[in-house]
C-alpha cells in the first residue's frame, strides 16, 4: 500500500497562516475600526497576547495528544465524556460552520465593487450561496495536497501585503496614529481585542491536522508559535498603514472592502485592484482550510461516537448528507447575521472552547506537562474575555447575543436527542 504522505511543519504553519489572516484583515478589518478606532493596532496586539494564553496549553497538549479531534481529544482526555463535553465537540463543529458564514461575507463584499457591482443583500445573498456551493463540489483533495496549495496561495498573499506594508509605511499621517487611551478608547481596545480574538483562531488547525503532520510530537508546538508570530506581525503592520493612510470616517464607511480601500491613498486603482484580489485568494484559502479542518475534526468526533455516524466518512466531500448539512448552515449563518455579528458570534464560540481546552490542561500537567499557576491565571483571563464579548453584543448588537445562547443551547440539545435516541451511554 502506498504510504500517505505528510503535512511539513511549514505547509502546517501556511495552513494556521492562510486561515488566520482570511479571518481579520480582509474579512473585518472595518469592524474593528469602528469599535477601535485609531487605537486598532493595539487591538490587534491585545488580541494577539490572549492568542499566546491559549497556545500555551494548545502546544503543551497537542505535543502528547495527537488526534485530528484536536481541542475536543483535550477535552474528553482532561474531564471525560459526558454531556457538557458532547455539547463542545457539537459546538466545535458548529463553528466551522459559523467561520465559513464569516468568510463567504468577506469574500462576497471585495468581489462585489472589484466587478463594479452595487453592494446589495440580494446580490450579497447570491454571491455567498454561489461560492459555498462552489468550494462543496470542489474540495475533495487530500491532506498533503491542501497543505501544498495552502503554502503557494498563502506566499502570493504574504507577498501582496508584504507590498502594502512596504509603500504604505512611506505614505504614513502620523496624526493618524496618536492613540486616544481615554476610557472610551480604554474600552474600545477591549472590546476590539475581544471581538479580533477570532482573528488567531487558525493556529487550532494545527491541532485538527496532527495525525496527518510529519513528526508532531515536535511540529505541533513549533506550527503554533511560528504561525501566531507571523499572524501578529502582519495585523500590526496592516492596521499601522491603513489607519495612518486613510481617515478613520472613510475606513469604517468600507466595512466590506475596507482595506482594498485603504490601498489606493498610495498605490491608487492599481493597489485598489492588488489588494481586492489578494482579499479574494486569502479568503478563498481561508474557506478551503476551514472545510478541511472542519472535515478532520467531524470524522474525528464521529469515530469516537460523539458526532452522529453520518460523518464519518475520511473523504469529507463524498460524505453528502455531513458536507450539504454543514454548508447549509454555514450559508443560513451568512444570510442572517452581518459581518459584525458573524465575527462576535464566533469569538464567543470560540473562548468557550478554548477555557475548557485550560481547564483539561489543568487536570493534565502531570502528563502533558505545564505551570498550573500560569495555566489557572490564563483561564481567569479568558473567562474575563467572555463575559466582556457578551457585553458588548448585549450592547450593541442584541440579535448576536442571543445567537451565541442559541448556538450553545442547540448544541446541548442536539448532544442530548443523539445520545437519548442513539442509546449511547458515558464511555467515562
Amino acid at each position: 500500500m502506498k504510504k500517505t504522505k505528510k503535512i511539513g511543519l511549514w505547509e502546517a504553519v501556511a495552513m494556521a497562516v492562510g486561515t488566520m489572516i482570511g479571518a481579520s484583515i480582509f474579512s473585518i478589518f472595518g469592524v474593528g475600526a469602528e469599535i477601535a478606532g485609531r487605537d486598532l493596532p493595539l487591538a490587534f496586539v491585545l488580541s494577539g497576547l490572549f492568542a499566546l494564553l491559549v497556545a500555551y496549553s494548545y502546544a503543551k497538549l497537542g505535543s502528547k495528544i495527537i488526534s485530528n479531534a484536536g481541542p475536543i481529544a483535550f477535552i474528553l482526555k482532561g474531564i471525560g465524556d459526558n454531556l457538557f463535553t458532547g455539547a463542545l465537540a457539537i459546538l466545535l463543529w458548529l463553528s466551522y460552520v459559523v467561520s465559513i458564514s464569516l468568510f463567504a461575507k468577506g469574500f462576497a463584499g471585495y468581489f462585489l465593487p472589484l466587478v463594479h457591482l452595487t453592494i446589495t443583500p440580494l446580490a450579497l445573498g447570491i454571491t455567498e450561496i454561489i461560492l459555498i456551493a462552489l468550494f462543496t463540489a470542489i474540495n475533495f483533495f487530500g491532506s498533503k495536497a491542501v497543505g501544498k496549495a495552502e503554502f503557494y496561495i498563502v506566499l502570493v498573499k504574504l507577498s501582496i501585503l508584504g507590498v502594502f506594508i512596504l509603500l504604505g509605511f512611506l505614505t504614513i499621517n502620523p496624526a493618524f496614529l496618536a492613540p486616544s487611551l481615554d476610557k472610551q478608547g480604554l474600552h474600545g481596545i477591549l472590546y476590539a481585542g475581544v471581538v479580533f480574538f477570532l482573528s488567531y483562531m487558525g493556529f487550532g488547525l494545527v491541532t485538527s491536522a496532527s495525525e496527518n503532520m510529519e513528526d508532531p510530537k515536535r511540529n505541533v508546538p513549533r506550527a503554533i508559535f511560528i504561525s501566531i508570530g507571523i499572524v501578529m506581525f502582519v495585523y500590526v503592520s496592516v492596521s499601522l498603514v491603513a489607519v495612518g493612510n486613510l481617515s478613520l470616517a472613510q475606513l469604517i464607511k468600507a466595512q466590506d472592502n475596507a482595506l482594498a480601500v485603504a490601498a489606493r491613498p498610495f498605490l491608487g486603482s492599481f493597489g485598489f485592484i492588488l489588494i481586492s484580489v489578494g482579499a479574494l485568494f486569502s479568503i478563498s484559502s481561508a474557506l478551503n482550510a476551514t472545510l478541511y479542518g472542519g472535515a478532520n475534526i467531524a470524522y474525528s468526533l464521529a469515530k469516537d461516537g460523539e458526532l452522529p455516524e453520518v460523518f464519518e466518512r475520511k473523504i469529507w466531500f463524498k460524505s453528502t448528507e455531513g458536507l450539504y448539512f454543514t454548508a447549509a448552515l454555514g450559508l443560513l449563518f451568512a444570510l442572517l447575521f452581518d459581518m459584525g455579528e458573524i465575527a462576535t458570534i464566533t469569538s464567543a464560540i470560540f473562548t468557550i472552547i478554548y477555557i475548557f481546552v485550560l481547564i483539561s490542561h489543568y487536570r493534565l500537567t502531570k502528563e502533558c506537562g505545564g505551570n498550573r499557576g500560569f495555566i489557572l491565571f490564563n483561564t481567569i483571563v479568558l473567562m474575563v474575555v467572555f463575559l466582556a464579548l457578551v457585553s458588548y453584543q448585549w450592547q450593541t448588537q442584541r440579535s448576536a447575543f442571543y445567537g451565541t445562547f442559541i448556538t450553545l443551547g442547540g448544541a446541548i440539545l442536539i448532544e442530548a436527542l443523539y445520545r437519548y435516541l442513539s442509546k449511547r451511554l458515558f464511555t467515562r
